[in-house]
């Protein structure tokens, strides 16, 4: 059996101490363009930066994203060290990403003979993607074979939970996957909206009338899904690290943890987000 890399992008916001200790090898998710100038997502750019751009110009802030090419390149790379490639992307409903990797992986027949490439649509994004990469990596490290290690991705894909609050909905209908009827709503009555993925989509699961009460519902909606079970949690933010760090202090109070991170969207990401948003992924052993 050959030896099995695990790669993903960077909006499975996984810190860089994770992806270093299961060798997880992370692609830009692709580059933001702001004023003529070309930044790769994490490479050339750092999230704080991404915001600040943002708010001074949003009509010149536009991202795009990785392309074949970039990803022919990276499983070049990678096929110096492996024999066979597990790919696990970000939502194929969210990005063209999943379409990028498969086109390389066409081109990779040809040109990187003998290489095996796996692609798969995690159906989610950001920390919930991250736990499904982080399981095939977990397999991979242990020398399961291929199918294992798709079997252990598939099996964190179907039970694994990703929770949101915003601080503002400013940028959300930028992305298309919140109408900006929604958008206009929730700014004019000062709310926070509770987005959620499903099934690869992004939708508005609640309004919350603060930030606080917002953050509540998240720890109360965790709860309610895996009650004492052992759970694997992660905290995500964009700008918000007080806030996520108190977050992160109470699960790990709170609940029955095996692992729980800390990190933040990548800065790409920033186009429909804004700053202030927080969140959670989850999913409970069985």
């Amino acid at each position: 059996m050959g030896k099995i890399a695990v790669m993903t992008d960077s909006v499975a916001c996984l810190p860089q101490e994770i992806a270093e200790r299961y060798h997880i090898h992370i692609v830009p998710a692709g580059t933001i363009l702001f004023e003529g100038n070309v930044y790769r997502d994490w490479l050339d750019i750092r999230p704080d930066d991404a915001f600040r751009m943002l708010e001074s110009s949003p009509d010149d802030f536009f991202t795009s994203a990785t392309s074949p090419a970039a990803f022919l390149e990276a499983y070049q790379k990678l096929s110096q060290e492996a024999d066979i490639i597990v790919y696990i992307a970000v939502s194929s409903k969210f990005t063209t990403l999943y379409n990028m990797a498969r086109s390389a992986k066409e081109l990779a027949k040809e040109k990187l003979d003998g290489l095996k490439i796996e692609t798969l649509d995690s159906r989610t994004a950001t920390a919930a993607q991250g736990f499904i990469v982080l399981a095939a990596a977990r397999a991979a490290e242990e020398g399961r074979s291929l199918a294992e290690v798709i079997a252990a991705a598939e099996r964190v894909k179907d039970r694994v939970n990703l929770l949101y609050v915003f601080e503002t909905v400013r940028y959300l209908h930028r992305t298309g996957r919140v109408p900006k009827i929604v958008a206009n709503f929730g700014s004019k009555l000062n709310v926070k909206l509770i987005i959620t993925v499903n099934n690869g989509s992004a939708r508005v699961h609640g309004i919350a009338r603060s930030k606080e009460r917002g953050i509540k519902h998240l720890v109360e909606f965790a709860r309610q899904k895996v009650g004492r079970r052992p759970v694997h949690m992660a905290v995500l933010h964009t700008g918000a690290l007080e806030e996520a760090e108190s977050l992160k202090q109470r699960i790990s109070a709170e609940f029955n943890c095996v692992e729980v991170w800390l990190g933040q969207f990548s800065p790409i990401m920033a186009y429909g987000t804004g700053r202030g948003v927080v969140g959670i992924a989850f999913y409970a052993e069985d």
